[in-house]
């Protein structure tokens, strides 16, 4: 009887320590490997934050990890234009063409659909934190196969060390918010998660694009 007993009490505590443990999934790569894609049409990112600049400070941001990871992408003033010509200027309805019209469109091997989920600021009693989350997945034009999805969080706090007791707290935290706002520190922490989101040979990240010297090196390790 106390056998059993230990022997549950040692399962309980296992299955409470295994559930604080959390580990990602591996991405597989196979039909992204298959695709090869070297051209890439970024939409407008859906914003499902309060912040209205939003879209257009990711959509600013996106070109650079991309291209450096190997990609040709599409120019976005020319995305936009394009889009604004046919009628289309709302990310949501962007994002429900058809993947064959893109490319049909665009002539673009796949397509990157971004939603954000968290721009702006974030208030506590003693801190103000900027933070931008984003997730991403990456569509093949030809077939309609999702190639890749990922997503990343970025912020800028630096924690708050104030030696002045709350009212040094107090202040400090006054002191971030004016110039997390004045500063468009947003825009700055959009650029972290953009990098973070799409620089290729990341865990789980994107692999390299055929315009970089490590194309077809990355990502070995997942299945």
């Amino acid at each position: 009887m106390r056998n059993a007993f230990s022997m549950g009490v040692l399962l309980a505590i296992s299955m409470v320590f295994g559930g604080c443990a959390t580990q990602q999934a591996s991405v597989d790569y196979t039909a992204f490997r298959q695709a090869k894609p070297r051209s890439l049409l970024v939409l407008p990112p859906v914003n499902n934050s309060p912040d209205v600049n939003a879209t257009t400070s990711m959509l600013a941001q996106v070109t650079q990890p991309l291209a450096e990871s190997g990609y040709y992408v599409i120019p976005v003033t020319l995305m936009n234009e394009t889009f604004r010509q046919n009628g289309l200027s709302n990310p949501p309805d962007i994002h429900a063409v058809a993947p064959a019209k893109l490319q049909e469109i665009f002539g673009a091997d796949a397509a990157l659909y971004i939603t954000i989920t968290k721009y702006g600021v974030s208030y506590t009693v003693f801190n103000s934190v900027v933070v931008v989350s984003a997730n991403a997945k990456l569509v093949d034009l030809r077939t309609g196969t999702t190639l890749w999805s990922g997503s990343a969080t970025a912020n800028n706090d630096q924690g708050n060390n104030s030696g002045g007791g709350p009212l040094g707290l107090l202040v400090t935290a006054l002191v971030k918010q004016v110039m997390n706002n004045t500063m468009d520190a947003s825009h700055t922490v959009a650029g972290k998660t953009s990098s973070i989101l799409l620089s290729a040979g990341r865990p789980n990240g994107l692999l390299y694009g055929p315009r970089s010297p490590r194309f077809g090196t990355d990502g070995q390790a997942h299945p």
